[in-house]
């Protein structure tokens, strides 16, 4: 067996990619590898959304490529594949700065890598594939490995149509696109099939899913939750990430009303300026957001919500600055992500003449960011001492120790939990760690929700 590695970069969509890109290459011999030392075939697989993504990449590449002479000196050969929305972005400069790179793909057109491998074997030299085949690229996907322990992601839509003037995701994995209905059902099944008790379903937009159903007609990401809900073995639903733009009266219902979507919501605001939210494209107001948020809460009185935010967008003044700390305070976040503005090539922010200097960036994001340190370390305390049904996904460091998720994505230690992986039991919390928490195990059994 040849040895693949790959190294994904981002957000959960790459690893669901490259998930599947270990699947198509599975039949051509290659066997996942421990690390590139010694593999015959590396693989990065690469996001833009970070600041000087493009960067980071070339400079692991200029590592792979000295690995690839050594090899090559030993009689060894190794080809090196950059995949992701850095490949779709850098495309022909990626193969000009770097000639050690065999292959580049975009996320949309990774369906092509076997074809792609075979057009090097006859001596093609570099091979470059990004254009936009979304349907295409799902209809050529093989059925999935091996499933990776009981939590799964599974994509039901990519792209966007936003066009936040922040963001190059329009441009690296082009349009909206729902996949039908019943090609996500049949992959849930098969997860199902191979242990997964829980699946997170994932798209650029997720919420914005509108897929083919069965019956021909249009269905709402609400729909094809409950639809999924009904398949044996599945206990849990989660989704992400959603644009306030998208969220539907039926998928806010379905927080009240479907027993398997677990109480946690990611809903990115960016800004809870409204000028800056205009600014950005964002196309809601910070009331609008505000909003939703009581509406959601009003059919899941114990949701906990995540968010995105962005410090120093061009233009931000203090006071707009203030808005969205005064948003933060109203919300209460359990989690959250936050940045400095950082320009991308070829957004409308980036070419803005109000710029704001790195200082005030940095300073701003340092009193967003303990804001938010203080929301979440207050959520978890709250946890103290309720009793959560936890899904056991691995062992933990400590013998017979069984690490799972809490219905709000917390990881829970258990200690003599080892044997229960992929089992949800009570579990009442006992301690709250720095990034995680620690339980002990209930007799009482988890009620599952009949299908």
């Amino acid at each position: 067996m040849k040895k693949l590695f790959i190294k994904t970069y981002g957000c959960q969509m790459n690893v669901y990619d490259s998930a599947r890109m270990a699947d198509l290459l599975a039949p051509l011999g290659y066997a996942p590898g421990s690390g590139p030392e010694d593999a015959d075939m590396v693989i990065l697989n690469t996001c833009h959304i970070r600041e000087k993504a493009a960067e980071k990449v070339y400079s692991e590449l200029g590592r792979l490529k000295q690995l690839k002479l050594a090899r090559a000196a030993q009689g060894q050969s190794m080809l090196i594949a950059v995949a992701g929305c850095v490949a779709q972005a850098e495309g022909e400069e990626i193969l000009a700065r770097q000639p050690a790179v065999d292959v580049v793909v975009g996320p949309q057109s990774y369906h092509r890598l076997p074809q792609m491998l075979a057009e090097i074997t006859r001596g093609a030299g570099h091979v470059l594939e990004t254009e936009f085949p979304a349907e295409e690229k799902f209809d050529s996907l093989p059925d999935e490995g091996a499933a990776p322990g009981p939590a799964a992601f599974l994509t039901v839509q990519e792209g966007c149509d936003k066009f936040c003037t922040f963001c190059v995701v329009p441009y690296t994995r082009g349009a909206e696109f729902s996949r039908p209905v019943m090609q996500i059902v049949d992959e849930a099944r098969r997860l199902a099939g191979s242990g997964v008790r829980e699946l997170t379903l994932l798209g650029q937009n997720v919420n914005a899913y509108c897929g083919e159903g069965p019956d021909g007609a249009t269905w709402s990401l609400a729909r094809l939750l409950c639809r999924l809900a009904e398949i044996e073995g599945i206990a849990r639903l989660r989704f992400t990430t959603s644009h306030p733009r998208d969220m539907r009266e039926d998928l806010i219902a379905a927080f009240g009303d479907l027993p398997q979507l677990m109480p946690y919501l990611h809903l990115p605001l960016q800004s809870g300026s409204d000028r800056v939210l205009n600014a950005m494209n964002r196309k809601h107001t910070a009331a609008e957001y505000l909003d939703l948020i009581a509406r959601i809460r009003a059919r899941r009185a114990d949701l906990a919500l995540s968010s995105d935010f962005i410090v120093g967008f061009p233009g931000e003044e203090d006071c707009d600055f203030e808005a969205t700390l005064a948003v933060v305070r109203e919300v209460n976040y359990a989690q959250a992500y936050s940045f400095k503005y950082s320009p991308r090539p070829g957004t409308p922010a980036s070419a803005a003449h109000t710029q704001v200097p790195e200082e005030i960036k940095k300073s701003r994001l340092e009193r967003l960011q303990s804001l938010l340190s203080e929301q979440q370390d207050a959520f978890n305390v709250s946890c103290r001492g309720r009793s959560f049904p936890v899904l056991f996904e691995k062992p933990g460091k400590k013998p017979q120790q069984g690490v799972g998720r809490s219905p709000y994505l917390q990881p829970v230690h258990v200690d003599g939990a080892a044997s229960l992986i992929g089992q949800i039991r009570s579990v009442r919390i006992s301690d709250v760690l720095p990034n995680s928490l620690r339980g002990e195990l209930l007799d009482a059994p988890v009620a599952e929700v009949a299908h």
